[in-house]
């Protein structure tokens, strides 16, 4: 069973969930695999689809993954692009940006303990090549994004974060990923608390709309 959204109101409500994760709640497998069959339908370079997705359900490695991104948000914490230090010139904004940092923080806590992580990943077969790599990450982001909204359309909360990555090879050792399989994010996904989720506020289109020329 899917929830009565529009594509509107799915593409508006599909947001970065981070302290209204359910975390005692268990997520059948069969959603995630409903989901992963969903995303598989997204475009790829040449229509290679060398996607893979890991889906993490081991307590022991969910907990490893966990530790690894707690660390992570840590330095990030103390770095001077926090989210939660950003626009401090805004006062609107910032409180915003406040309350983003503190999810942020809630999330590197409580990351190993969320039902299901899933790592959306792509076979290269040799290293990731230096410059723009747009080319090669667009075949798998669409997919991944397809992923989290096939999740809100179940029921299901996502939260798009990629501070792993700086260890990647050490969440590949704990999972058991292979050489040549670079990963694109870690999606921490569960049912919600409360009931459903709104719009966020956002720039007006009119500032980030160039017509022609910049």
């Amino acid at each position: 069973m899917t929830l009565p959204l529009s594509p509107d109101e799915l593409l508006t409500t599909t947001r970065t969930v981070r302290k209204r994760l359910d975390l005692s709640r268990p997520v059948p497998l069969q959603l995630i695999r409903e989901c992963v069959e969903i995303a598989l339908q997204a475009p790829s370079g040449s229509n290679e689809q060398s996607w893979h997705f890991m889906v993490v359900t081991d307590a022991d490695k969910r907990a490893a993954v966990g530790e690894v991104y707690r660390q992570q948000v840590a330095r990030y914490a103390e770095s001077t692009r926090f989210a939660g230090r950003m626009f401090a010139d805004r006062p609107e904004r910032s409180r915003v940006q406040q309350r983003v940092g503190d999810s942020v923080l809630w999330l590197g806590e409580h990351m190993g303990r969320v039902p299901v992580l899933v790592i959306p990943c792509l076979r290269t077969g040799k290293p990731v090549p230096e410059g723009n790599q747009a080319g090669l990450w667009g075949s798998l982001l669409p997919a991944a994004w397809s992923y989290c909204l096939a999740a809100r359309a179940r029921g299901l909360a996502t939260a798009w974060t990629t501070l792993h990555l700086g260890r990647e090879a050490e969440v590949a050792r704990i999972l058991g990923i292979p050489d040549g399989v670079h990963q694109g994010a870690l999606l921490p996904t569960a049912y919600f608390t409360g009931t459903t989720f709104r719009p966020a506020a956002r720039e007006p289109v009119d500032s980030v709309w160039h017509e022609n020329t910049w």
